[in-house]
Protein backbone atom coordinates (compact mmCIF):
# COMPACT_ATOMS: atom_id res chain seq x y z
CA UNK A 1 0.00 0.00 0.00
CA UNK A 2 1.11 3.62 -0.52
CA UNK A 3 3.15 5.34 2.18
CA UNK A 4 2.06 8.69 3.58
CA UNK A 5 3.86 11.34 5.62
CA UNK A 6 1.57 13.40 7.87
CA UNK A 7 2.82 16.74 9.24
CA UNK A 8 0.34 18.03 11.83
CA UNK A 9 0.93 19.62 15.25
CA UNK A 10 -2.54 19.03 16.73
CA UNK A 11 -2.16 15.73 18.56
CA UNK A 12 -5.86 14.77 18.31
CA UNK A 13 -6.09 15.46 14.58
CA UNK A 14 -2.75 13.79 13.96
CA UNK A 15 -3.89 10.65 15.80
CA UNK A 16 -7.28 10.63 14.04
CA UNK A 17 -5.80 11.03 10.56
CA UNK A 18 -2.99 8.53 11.17
CA UNK A 19 -5.35 5.92 12.63
CA UNK A 20 -7.86 6.41 9.82
CA UNK A 21 -5.27 5.99 7.09
CA UNK A 22 -3.61 3.04 8.84
CA UNK A 23 -6.94 1.21 9.09
CA UNK A 24 -7.29 1.63 5.32
CA UNK A 25 -3.93 -0.07 4.85
CA UNK A 26 -1.71 2.95 4.25
CA UNK A 27 1.74 3.10 5.85
CA UNK A 28 1.81 6.35 7.84
CA UNK A 29 4.71 8.26 9.39
CA UNK A 30 3.99 11.51 11.20
CA UNK A 31 5.70 14.61 12.56
CA UNK A 32 4.38 17.44 14.73
CA UNK A 33 6.65 20.16 13.32
CA UNK A 34 7.76 21.38 9.91
CA UNK A 35 11.48 20.60 9.95
CA UNK A 36 11.20 16.98 11.17
CA UNK A 37 8.38 16.61 8.67
CA UNK A 38 10.59 17.93 5.87
CA UNK A 39 13.24 15.36 6.75
CA UNK A 40 10.63 12.59 6.67
CA UNK A 41 9.22 13.80 3.35
CA UNK A 42 12.68 13.67 1.77
CA UNK A 43 14.21 10.57 3.32
CA UNK A 44 11.12 8.32 3.37
CA UNK A 45 10.30 8.94 -0.31
CA UNK A 46 6.54 8.69 0.42
CA UNK A 47 3.73 8.39 -2.11
CA UNK A 48 1.85 11.31 -0.53
CA UNK A 49 2.43 14.11 2.00
CA UNK A 50 -0.28 15.74 4.16
CA UNK A 51 0.61 19.16 5.58
CA UNK A 52 -1.06 21.44 8.11
CA UNK A 53 -0.36 25.12 7.46
CA UNK A 54 -0.38 26.22 11.11
CA UNK A 55 2.80 24.56 12.32
CA UNK A 56 4.70 25.86 15.39
CA UNK A 57 8.23 26.12 13.96
CA UNK A 58 7.55 27.16 10.35
CA UNK A 59 4.46 28.15 8.40
CA UNK A 60 3.16 25.24 6.36
CA UNK A 61 3.12 27.31 3.17
CA UNK A 62 6.89 27.79 3.49
CA UNK A 63 7.30 24.06 4.17
CA UNK A 64 5.30 23.38 1.01
CA UNK A 65 7.67 25.51 -1.05
CA UNK A 66 10.69 23.77 0.49
CA UNK A 67 9.32 20.33 -0.40
CA UNK A 68 8.41 21.47 -3.90
CA UNK A 69 11.96 22.75 -4.42
CA UNK A 70 13.29 19.20 -4.17
CA UNK A 71 10.39 16.83 -4.86
CA UNK A 72 7.29 16.33 -6.99
CA UNK A 73 5.60 14.09 -4.38
CA UNK A 74 1.79 14.52 -4.33
CA UNK A 75 0.80 16.87 -1.51
CA UNK A 76 -2.49 17.69 0.22
CA UNK A 77 -2.82 20.67 2.55
CA UNK A 78 -5.05 20.22 5.62
CA UNK A 79 -5.80 23.49 7.37
CA UNK A 80 -8.31 25.67 9.17
CA UNK A 81 -7.56 28.51 6.74
CA UNK A 82 -10.48 28.61 4.34
CA UNK A 83 -10.16 32.00 2.65
CA UNK A 84 -10.10 31.93 -1.15
CA UNK A 85 -6.75 33.73 -1.15
CA UNK A 86 -5.22 30.99 1.03
CA UNK A 87 -6.60 28.23 -1.18
CA UNK A 88 -5.43 29.88 -4.41
CA UNK A 89 -1.94 30.75 -3.13
CA UNK A 90 -1.44 27.26 -1.72
CA UNK A 91 -2.51 25.51 -4.93
CA UNK A 92 -0.35 27.90 -6.96
CA UNK A 93 2.60 27.04 -4.70
CA UNK A 94 2.33 23.39 -5.72
CA UNK A 95 -0.26 21.67 -3.52
CA UNK A 96 -2.32 19.01 -5.32
CA UNK A 97 -5.40 19.48 -3.14
CA UNK A 98 -6.70 21.55 -0.22
CA UNK A 99 -8.84 20.20 2.62
CA UNK A 100 -10.37 22.63 5.13
CA UNK A 101 -10.89 21.73 8.79
CA UNK A 102 -13.19 20.42 10.11
CA UNK A 103 -13.49 17.59 7.59
CA UNK A 104 -15.05 14.15 7.58
CA UNK A 105 -13.06 10.93 7.49
CA UNK A 106 -14.86 9.95 4.28
CA UNK A 107 -13.84 13.20 2.59
CA UNK A 108 -10.22 12.80 3.68
CA UNK A 109 -10.01 9.27 2.29
CA UNK A 110 -11.68 10.33 -0.97
CA UNK A 111 -9.17 13.17 -1.46
CA UNK A 112 -6.24 10.85 -0.72
CA UNK A 113 -7.49 8.25 -3.21
CA UNK A 114 -8.12 10.88 -5.88
CA UNK A 115 -4.67 12.50 -5.61
CA UNK A 116 -2.89 9.12 -5.61
CA UNK A 117 -4.95 8.02 -8.61
CA UNK A 118 -4.10 11.18 -10.59
CA UNK A 119 -0.42 10.83 -9.74
CA UNK A 120 -0.35 7.17 -10.78
CA UNK A 121 -2.04 8.01 -14.09
CA UNK A 122 0.60 10.64 -14.76
CA UNK A 123 3.39 8.08 -14.31
CA UNK A 124 2.01 5.35 -16.58
CA UNK A 125 4.35 6.39 -19.37
CA UNK A 126 7.09 3.75 -19.14
CA UNK A 127 8.81 4.56 -22.45
CA UNK A 128 10.11 8.10 -22.85
CA UNK A 129 11.16 9.37 -26.27
CA UNK A 130 13.14 12.51 -26.99
CA UNK A 131 14.25 12.74 -30.60
CA UNK A 132 16.23 9.58 -31.35
CA UNK A 133 16.62 8.83 -27.65
CA UNK A 134 14.35 6.09 -26.24
CA UNK A 135 14.30 5.43 -22.47
CA UNK A 136 12.46 2.34 -21.24
CA UNK A 137 12.00 3.09 -17.53
CA UNK A 138 10.56 -0.35 -16.72
CA UNK A 139 13.37 -2.31 -18.37
CA UNK A 140 15.95 0.39 -17.50
CA UNK A 141 17.24 0.36 -21.06
CA UNK A 142 18.30 3.25 -23.29
CA UNK A 143 18.64 3.36 -27.08
CA UNK A 144 20.02 6.17 -29.20
CA UNK A 145 19.06 6.03 -32.88
CA UNK A 146 18.31 2.33 -32.43
CA UNK A 147 21.59 1.44 -30.71
CA UNK A 148 21.65 0.41 -27.05
CA UNK A 149 23.64 2.50 -24.58
CA UNK A 150 25.18 1.02 -21.45
CA UNK A 151 24.55 3.39 -18.52
CA UNK A 152 25.39 3.10 -14.85
CA UNK A 153 22.40 3.14 -12.44
CA UNK A 154 22.99 6.81 -11.54
CA UNK A 155 23.48 7.81 -15.18
CA UNK A 156 20.20 6.09 -16.05
CA UNK A 157 18.31 7.77 -13.18
CA UNK A 158 19.76 11.15 -14.12
CA UNK A 159 18.67 10.72 -17.74
CA UNK A 160 15.24 9.45 -16.67
CA UNK A 161 14.53 12.47 -14.47
CA UNK A 162 15.60 14.83 -17.25
CA UNK A 163 13.45 12.92 -19.77
CA UNK A 164 10.41 13.05 -17.49
CA UNK A 165 10.86 16.83 -17.52
CA UNK A 166 11.97 17.07 -21.17
CA UNK A 167 12.18 20.59 -22.49
CA UNK A 168 12.18 22.02 -18.95
CA UNK A 169 15.16 23.14 -16.89
CA UNK A 170 15.78 20.90 -13.85
CA UNK A 171 17.84 22.50 -11.09
CA UNK A 172 20.85 20.75 -9.60
CA UNK A 173 19.10 20.75 -6.23
CA UNK A 174 16.19 18.84 -7.78
CA UNK A 175 18.60 16.37 -9.39
CA UNK A 176 20.40 15.82 -6.09
CA UNK A 177 17.05 15.15 -4.42
CA UNK A 178 15.58 12.90 -7.12
CA UNK A 179 18.68 10.91 -8.09
CA UNK A 180 20.97 11.02 -5.05
CA UNK A 181 18.41 11.82 -2.30
CA UNK A 182 20.72 14.59 -1.08
CA UNK A 183 18.85 17.91 -1.48
CA UNK A 184 21.06 19.81 0.96
CA UNK A 185 24.33 17.95 1.58
CA UNK A 186 25.18 16.91 -1.97
CA UNK A 187 27.77 18.39 -4.28
CA UNK A 188 27.19 20.01 -7.66
CA UNK A 189 30.44 18.37 -8.70
CA UNK A 190 28.75 14.98 -8.45
CA UNK A 191 26.17 16.05 -11.01
CA UNK A 192 28.76 17.68 -13.27
CA UNK A 193 30.83 14.49 -13.38
CA UNK A 194 27.84 12.27 -14.17
CA UNK A 195 26.63 14.72 -16.81
CA UNK A 196 30.07 14.60 -18.41
CA UNK A 197 29.95 10.80 -18.53
CA UNK A 198 26.40 10.85 -19.85
CA UNK A 199 27.26 13.37 -22.57
CA UNK A 200 30.15 11.19 -23.73
CA UNK A 201 27.85 8.16 -24.04
CA UNK A 202 25.34 10.27 -25.98
CA UNK A 203 28.11 11.32 -28.38
CA UNK A 204 28.23 14.97 -27.38
CA UNK A 205 30.14 17.36 -25.16
CA UNK A 206 29.47 20.49 -23.11
CA UNK A 207 31.03 22.60 -25.87
CA UNK A 208 28.98 20.85 -28.58
CA UNK A 209 25.71 19.79 -26.90
CA UNK A 210 22.82 18.02 -28.60
CA UNK A 211 20.43 16.53 -26.05
CA UNK A 212 21.83 17.88 -22.78
CA UNK A 213 21.73 21.66 -22.48
CA UNK A 214 23.14 23.47 -19.47
CA UNK A 215 21.43 26.69 -18.45
CA UNK A 216 24.16 28.38 -16.43
CA UNK A 217 23.11 29.32 -12.92
CA UNK A 218 19.80 27.48 -13.28
CA UNK A 219 20.22 23.80 -14.18
CA UNK A 220 20.05 21.31 -17.04
CA UNK A 221 17.42 20.33 -19.58
CA UNK A 222 17.00 17.49 -22.06
CA UNK A 223 15.84 18.60 -25.51
CA UNK A 224 15.09 17.11 -28.91
CA UNK A 225 17.98 18.30 -31.10
CA UNK A 226 15.88 17.91 -34.25
CA UNK A 227 13.12 20.28 -33.18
Amino acid sequence: MPSIVLIEDDVDIRRLVADTLSKEGYNVESADRALPGLELAIKSNPDLVLIDLGLPDLDGSELLRMIRAVSSVPLIVITARGADSDVVSTLDAGADDYLTKPFSVAQLLARVRAVLRRHAAGHEESVLEVGGLVIDTAAREVRLDGTGIDLSPKEFDLLRVLAENRGEVVSKRELLAEVWREPYGGSDRTIDVHLSWLRKKLGESSSDPRYLRTVHGVGVKLVDPTS
